[in-house]
C-alpha cells in the first residue's frame, strides 16, 4: 500500500509530507521510503495559528477559520506529494493535522485538539484520509502522546542495551525500548528557544545555535526553570506549549536583573539538553537515536552529548530520514488503522489498552479494500 503521511509539529513552521510503500510480511512491517517534501505555512496562516495558541484568547470563528485554512494547506501539500513522490498514484493519506491544544489536568489528559479538516484533503487528492489519531488513545485513558512510540518500539527492538528514541520538535519526547517500553514528553525541545529568539530578534529560531553559542548560562534562571514540577512527574506524561511558552519564561525571570539576549537563549537551550539527558539517564539509556528539527542545532546536540556518556546518533545513520521520521510514523499509524490494527503501546501512552486510531474520510471509491486479515507486526524493517 502506498501511503502519504502529513505532519506539522508544535513548532508549526511547515507541513511535511512523506510517502512510503508499506506492506506486512509475516510478523514484519516493511517500510520503503519514497521521499519527502516540506512546505512552509503561508505567512498569514502561520500568524493566525500563533495568535490562537495558548495563552492567547480565541473564538469559535477563529477555530473554524483555522480548521479550514489548515485543512486546505494540508490538502495542497498532499496533492503535491501524490504527484511528486508517488508518480500520481497513492492509496491513502494520513494527516496528523496541527495541534492547537493539549488539555492536561493534574497529569491526566482530558482532551486534545488537532485542526485541519480532512475533507479538504480527500477532495483534493481523491484518496481516503485517516486523521484525528490522538483522540482515541485519550478516550482509552492514555496521554495521546507520544504516538510515534509504537514505531520506535517496532524499529529499535532487538538492538543491544537500552536504546532510546528521541524526538526534538517543539516538545521533546523519548521512547525507551527495553522490557516493557516507556515513552513520554521530557519537556521543551525547541519551544522555548524559538519563543525567546522570536521575541528578541523577530527570527523564527536560533539558526545553527549562534545565539546560544555566544551566551553564558544564567544559573539562577536555569535553576528556577528546572524546578518546574513537570520534570519530576512519573511517566507516562505529556505536555505542550500550553505550559512551555514565552509567558512561562517571563514568570521564571521575575525579580531577576536584565538578562542579555544571548544568555537567555543559552539558558533555555541548556534546559532542553539537561532535561532530555536527565530522562535518558533515569532509564539507563545506552544509546540515543535522535530526530526532529532540534538535531539541526549543533549547540543543542553538543550540549546533549556533553550531558550524556552514551552515543548520540541520528535516525539517518540507521536508515530512517530524520527530517521525515514523524511523517513516516503517521503514515504507519494510518496503515495500521485501515488494517484494523492497534496503533499504540499502552505502557507508553498510559492507556488501558491498545486502540485502532483515528477517523477515516472515504475517498470517491470508498475505503481501502484489505484482502486478508492482518496480524499485528512485531518489528519494523526500513529498506
Amino acid at each position: 500500500m502506498r501511503v502519504i503521511g502529513l505532519m506539522s509539529g508544535t513548532s508549526y513552521d511547515a507541513i511535511d509530507a512523506a510517502a512510503a510503500d508499506l506492506r506486512l510480511k509475516g510478523d514484519e512491517l516493511v517500510l520503503t521510503p519514497l521521499g519527502m517534501l516540506s512546505q512552509p505555512y503561508p505567512d498569514e496562516l502561520r500568524a493566525a495559528v500563533a495568535a490562537a495558541l495558548p495563552p492567547a484568547p480565541t473564538s469559535m470563528e477563529d477555530v473554524c477559520r483555522l480548521d479550514t485554512g489548515i485543512g486546505q494547506a494540508f490538502a495542497a501539500v498532499a496533492r503535491q506529494a501524490v504527484e511528486q513522490l508517488c508518480g500520481g498514484s497513492a492509496d491513502l493519506v494520513v494527516s496528523h493535522g496541527q495541534t492547537m491544544f493539549h488539555w492536561v489536568d493534574g497529569g491526566a489528559v482530558r482532551g486534545t485538539l488537532q485542526l485541519g479538516q480532512p475533507a479538504w484533503i480527500a477532495e483534493a487528492t481523491g484518496l481516503p484520509v485517516v486523521s484525528d489519531l490522538r483522540a482515541r488513545d485519550v478516550a482509552a485513558g492514555g496521554q495521546g502522546a507520544p504516538l510515534v512510540s509504537i514505531i520506535d518500539v517496532l524499529w529499535l527492538r532487538g538492538r543491544p542495551g537500552v536504546p532510546v528514541a528521541l524526538n526534538l520538535g517543539g516538545i521533546a519526547n523519548i521512547t525507551v525500548v527495553h522490557g516493557e517500553p516507556v515513552a513520554f514528553d521530557t519537556g521543551p525541545a525547541n519551544a522555548l528557544i524559538d519563543a525567546v529568539v522570536t521575541e528578541l530578534t523577530g527570527q523564527p529560531f536560533d539558526a545553527d545555535g549562534v545565539m546560544a553559542a555566544r551566551g553564558q548560562v544564567h544559573e539562577e534562571l536555569l535553576a528556577r526553570l528546572l524546578a518546574d514540577p513537570y520534570y519530576a512527574r512519573p511517566a507516562p506524561k505529556s505536555t505542550g506549549k500550553e505550559l512551555f511558552n514565552l509567558a512561562y519564561v517571563a514568570r521564571a525571570m521575575e525579580g531577576l536583573p536584565v538578562i542579555p539576549a544571548e544568555d537567555l537563549v543559552a539558558t533555555v537551550t541548556t534546559l532542553t539538553a539537561r532535561t532530555v539527558a536527565d530522562a535518558v539517564r533515569r532509564y539507563g539509556g545506552t544509546e540515543v537515536v535522535a530526530s526532529g528539527g532540534g538535531i539541526r542545532n549543533p549547540v543543542l546536540m553538543h550540549l546533549l552529548a556533553d550531558e550524556l556518556d552514551v552515543p548520540v546518533r541520528t535516525t539517518d545513520e540507521l536508515g530512517m530520514p530524520s527530517a521525515a521520521k514523524e511523517a513516516y510514523a503517521f503514515a504507519v499509524l494510518g496503515f495500521l488503522t485501515v488494517h484494523g490494527l492497534g496503533g499504540t503501546v499502552p505502557s507508553c501512552t498510559g492507556a488501558r489498552h491498545s486502540s485502532i486510531l483515528g477517523s477515516v474520510a472515504p475517498g470517491p471509491s470508498g475505503l481501502p479494500v484489505i484482502s486478508a486479515a492482518a496480524r499485528p507486526p512485531v518489528r519494523l524493517l526500513v529498506e
